[in-house]
């Protein structure tokens, strides 16, 4: 039988206008025709607060067209009665934007549910809570958890400078049987990245903007893990790093005692989660005359030039690129030694950085200019060269240039002289200083000349006119 597979549609549907105080709000976002694989946070709406988020999916095939569906539903609580704006807001979904217009919503008195009366609602009652083991109202028991909070490092012990993985998971074992759900998250998150950011060091934050569980396995048993923090921090000194216990709230429900067919099966209550205090030992870098002043890292070098046969006076494009595994913004120029055989220029600068399987990944590329003014062949590791440490052999490395130029052509070493030489106006300046005041004192003494003379032309004809 042919199948035919409808276009993918992404939709976002807000909630109804009105509900009661003691009625859900939701926004859900529906997939058709494609997997469900990427979606924003949810908003924030003033005068609600978020009680989780469930999913569902469904499939049809109808006539031989093949349609399915995925949702994620976020519910909120209203917080109290009144009129709220929720505000147009965007979500990705699946890497592309959705604009969602924003909308009032009324929140009125609690609903009450509404039953008419039926003279043979009680034998009905009766006899389906014999049918479906209902005895008045259910009870509710706690479920002990399988579950637990973790704030994990790569390492125990690093170098000054030297990056170390940390991540905050929550782990769920493949045997527990309590339900559990995540409980306003960004908020909690928020707060405690203040407590555990250690102060001595340059972050680079992955950025987790979707929770996926991930199957792990501790100590020989399976686990999902959650990731809802995860950074690599790299120490600006020798002070030691302490993450203190934080703890991560969670929804917890408690599960009826005798599940029916009909009614409420489980109660939502909360439960929060503690990570174990961590430390971190930074060790000084060994002595050497740059040990203040290096990257910390294991590095290579890729150098690319056009051609090694260069001209006298003509300029030349050189890429000095470092990359390898490290703080890839602490890495500073490499330096270049300065002579009279070539003349440089400053570097445009680029960096790339990965961040991704636990690791900070990248390159950072010099383009220089130069211009040779000798003729001669020259290695360039003699004008470029990168110290760092590289804390996996515990040693300070160099990356040198490894290409040879060879430079033709007519020196312009003394072109350049010339061209800065102002040894002739110096030896000039005391006649010309003498020939520039000789011309101000000339001018002045005719500027007071002239006006003697026009002073007595105006007296003459003065007493001329008086007569």
């Amino acid at each position: 039988m042919c199948q035919h597979v409808l276009a993918q549609t992404v939709q976002v549907t807000l909630g109804p206008n009105e509900i009661g105080e003691n009625q859900a709000w939701t926004i859900t976002v529906t997939v058709q025709n494609d997997r469900l694989k990427s979606f924003d946070n949810f908003p924030d709406i003033a005068g609600f607060r978020k009680r989780g988020q469930s999913t569902q999916s469904t499939t049809n095939i109808v006539n031989g067209q093949v349609s399915s569906s995925q949702s994620v539903i976020m519910t909120y609580l209203p917080e109290r009665q009144g009129t709220f704006t929720i505000p147009a807001f965007s979500m990705k979904v699946n890497d592309k934007p959705i604009n969602v217009p924003g909308k009032k919503v009324k929140v009125g008195p609690a609903a009450q549910q509404q039953q008419q009366r039926d003279p043979f609602k009680s034998f009905f009652d009766r006899n389906t809570d014999d049918f479906f083991g209902n005895n008045g109202d259910p009870e509710f028991v706690d479920i002990k958890e399988d579950a637990f909070l973790a704030l994990t490092t790569s390492k125990d012990e690093v170098f000054v400078g030297e990056g170390f993985n940390a991540t905050l998971s929550f782990y769920v074992s493949q045997d527990n049987r309590a339900p559990l759900q995540f409980y306003e998250l960004g908020k909690q998150l928020a707060d405690i990245l203040k407590k555990i950011k250690p102060t001595n060091c340059w972050e680079e934050n992955f950025n987790i903007e979707n929770i996926d569980g991930e199957s792990v396995r501790i100590n020989g048993k399976d686990y999902t893990q959650y990731k809802v923090y995860q950074a690599t921090y790299f120490p600006l000194n020798a002070e030691p790093i302490s993450f203190p216990s934080v703890g991560l709230e969670m929804i917890k429900y408690k599960v009826a005692k005798n599940p029916s067919f009909f009614g409420q099966n489980r109660q939502e209550d909360f439960k929060k989660f503690y990570t174990k205090p961590k430390g971190i030992r930074v060790k000084e870098l060994p002595p050497h005359p740059m040990k203040n002043a290096v990257a910390v890292g294991d590095y290579r070098l890729d150098e690319r030039i056009r051609t090694t046969e260069l001209q006298t006076g003509q300029s030349v494009g050189y890429m000095y690129n470092i990359f390898g595994e490290g703080n890839i913004s602490a890495i500073e120029r490499p330096a270049t030694k300065a002579d009279d055989k070539f003349e440089f220029y400053e570097p445009s600068v680029r960096q790339d950085i990965n961040r991704q399987h636990n690791r900070v990944t990248g390159n950072k590329s010099f383009n220089y200019f130069m211009i040779p003014k000798e003729p001669g062949k020259y290695k360039l590791g003699d004008y470029y060269q990168w110290v760092f440490f590289n804390p996996k052999t515990a040693k300070y490395d160099t990356l040198k240039s490894k290409l040879t130029v060879n430079v033709t052509g007519e020196s312009k070493k003394n072109e350049a002289i010339l061209a800065n030489d102002a040894g002739n106006f110096y030896n000039k300046i005391g006649s010309l200083d003498n020939h520039l005041l000789a011309s101000a004192e000339t001018s002045w003494i005719k500027w007071v000349f002239n006006g003697f003379i026009v002073v007595m032309l105006g007296a003459s004809v003065y007493l001329v006119i008086k007569k």
